[in-house]
């Protein structure tokens, strides 16, 4: 059975449950290894922002408080590189037995702990919706693990209805909010339809995909641009609507986020989004040879099932895809469910007016309360893309022997050189590559990692130089490093048939000064 003594889904979600476990599993693993072959060059010690000397600041400015600001297991340990990477390998680890099957809660457990603890001491690097997202659900899924070695396909006995229902209030939130704060910034390109037009090279890791979808008429883009707000605005409510609604609400999001994943990296993201959909999709919606395990269900009586099918509307009928009238809900005591219920649809409630921005009135205990439980990252405010980019802004990194020569660093991932082709990366989340996408929109003087960043680039951290693709000074540091500004665009069929250029670029200007660790 679960840990959480709440009452079972009358209508049966044992398939589904165990799918979304085991797909967030998956999950884990895509994130731990991601994180784990580049941490060093990120947090290490030779690494951009040391995760040592964050806890070792703390210690020194704050008394207790600092275990609950900075939740993180490396207060035991400290944090070296030995540490910092071994946790994301049994991050991954503990996260392929749950896709497996076993050890559903304790692994659970140990991801969510291990994922928090690295979010903390990591800082920038791993502060994206998407790892907050990661967290959240990660905590959630706790409701819905049974508490066994072994998780079998289907769960039996199904997991709890209330724990399933904040399923589908996070994915709910997820979605509603992302449509919701693109109107309420007032963003013109949004409320005009036209975002899609500059969004795909716009975006911070642009795929090949996406140069041909950018090549597509204004009308297209006008098109898409209105379905994406119906998907985000509209659908959502269905994932509490009647079963067949439900389904297709679900659907849609599945199909939604197939579409974002086909044109564009955003890390493990869309997996995720596509394992929260799948707690939406009751036993009958799955293969016969899925269904073969489920136990002859019988018509329930009890007063626990008029709550449940409350939470769960249009569970109440037999589901004629299974055949049988639906599973019996279980009489568990409804002390702990309804609180949990409770506190989650409240904060989250809170969660999503604050990312909105409306002047909306909290009683100040619950503000207060989500302010508390902030660092946990167990309910947050979500919405990508608020306001639009307009224009693509490059930063490209380059050093000098003599301060007259210069040659670029190259990135992995993120665009450089104008011939070479955008890639399909995800769900591994290139996290330098991503922030210098951040550090383009503002100056390098509200970034404080990046002179941090460039300060090993002039000491030749080899951690820091294993992410990039191309260092130009293999035998020796450079002496001096610059920064300066391009602006990028898609080039045409035209440009690429003639030069073979996926980019157009134009210099803007300097973005960094000339640094350099020695005096002249």
């Amino acid at each position: 059975m679960s840990w959480l003594p709440i009452p079972r889904a009358r209508s049966s979600y044992a398939i589904a449950g165990s799918l979304f476990l085991r797909a967030l599993g998956v999950v884990y693993v895509m994130a731990f290894v991601s994180l784990a072959v580049q941490i060093r060059g990120l947090a290490g010690a030779n690494g951009i922002l040391p995760a040592a000397n964050l806890l070792e600041a703390l210690r020194t400015q704050m008394g207790p408080e600092r275990f609950f600001a900075v939740p993180s297991l490396y207060w035991l340990t400290g944090a070296p590189d030995g540490l910092l990477v071994g946790g994301c390998w049994l991050g991954a680890l503990v996260g392929a037995m749950v896709a497996c099957g076993f050890l559903p809660f304790p692994g659970l457990v140990a991801c969510f702990a291990l994922y928090l603890s690295l979010s903390s001491v990591t800082r920038t690097f791993l502060n994206f919706q998407w790892d907050i997202l990661l967290t959240e659900t990660g905590f959630i899924a706790l409701f819905v693990a049974p508490m066994r070695l072994r998780m079998r396909v289907p769960c039996i006995p199904a997991p709890p209805a209330t724990a399933l229902w904040l399923v589908r209030w996070l994915l709910f939130r997820l979605m509603f909010s992302s449509g919701v704060v693109k109107l309420a910034s007032g963003d013109p390109t949004w409320w005009n339809l036209r975002a899609l037009d500059v969004h795909y090279f716009t975006q911070p890791l642009p795929t090949w995909t996406a140069w041909f979808v950018h090549q597509l008429p204004a009308w297209y883009h006008t098109f898409e641009c209105g379905v994406m707000f119906c998907v985000e605005l509209i659908v959502p409510f269905g994932l509490f609507g009647p079963r067949q609604v439900r389904r297709a609400a679900a659907l849609i999001l599945l199909g939604f986020q197939a579409l974002i994943a086909a044109t564009g990296n955003y890390a493990f993201f869309n997996y995720l989004t596509m394992a929260l959909c799948i707690a939406s999709l009751d036993d009958g919606m799955w293969p016969a040879f899925l269904r073969r395990r489920l136990p002859a269900p019988t018509v329930p009586t009890s007063p626990a099932a008029t709550l449940v099918s409350s939470l769960d509307p249009g569970a109440g009928g037999p589901d004629p895809a299974l055949g049988t009238p639906p599973v019996p809900a279980r009489t568990w005591p409804l002390w702990l469910s309804v609180p949990v219920l409770t506190l989650f649809l409240t904060l989250g409630c809170v969660a999503m007016t604050e990312r909105w921005d409306f002047n909306v009135w909290w009683p100040p205990p619950f503000e207060k309360a989500l302010a508390a439980i902030r660092p946990l990252r167990i309910v947050n405010a979500y919405g990508l893309f608020a306001v639009m980019t307009t224009t693509r802004a490059e930063i490209i990194v380059e050093g000098s022997d003599d301060g007259q020569t210069w040659s670029a660093y190259e990135f992995k991932w993120k665009p450089g050189e104008v011939n070479r082709r955008p890639a399909f990366v995800a769900p591994h989340q290139p996290r330098l590559d991503w922030q210098m996408w951040f550090a383009a929109l503002s100056s390098y003087r509200q970034q404080p990692w990046y002179a941090a960043f460039l300060a090993r680039l002039l000491q030749g951290s080899p951690d820091v130089l294993a992410l990039l693709e191309k260092n130009p000074f293999p035998d020796h540091p450079p002496r001096y490093i610059r920064s300066i500004a391009y602006d990028y665009r898609f080039s045409d069929f035209k440009t690429r048939r003639e030069t073979g250029a996926w980019w157009v670029r134009t210099e803007e200007g300097q973005y960094s000064p000339v640094q350099s660790l020695r005096a002249p």
